[in-house]
């Protein structure tokens, strides 16, 4: 039974290495963007470090910024 899953009749090779192909393929995908994030928060707090105190309470208002990073450091992807 297991083998039929495994060979599927002779075809499995191919449906089990593009399955394998697909799954690294979305892996490489996320570490990308995961990545990325990572590097595009950095370069937020670097600017929004330099801010003034006055300038920081007024971005802190502003609906963009708390959409952009929440809270927490954490990525939710």
């Amino acid at each position: 039974m297991i083998n039929e899953i495994l060979f599927m009749n002779g075809y499995g090779v191919y449906v089990w290495s593009s399955f394998i192909f697909t799954l690294i393929g979305f892996f490489i995908l996320y570490s990308a963007i995961k990545l990325q994030l990572i590097k595009e928060q950095k370069k937020f707090d670097a600017k929004f470090k330099n801010l003034s105190s006055e300038k920081i309470e007024l971005a802190k208002k502003q609906e963009t910024y708390r959409e952009l990073l929440p809270n927490t450091s954490v990525s939710k992807i």
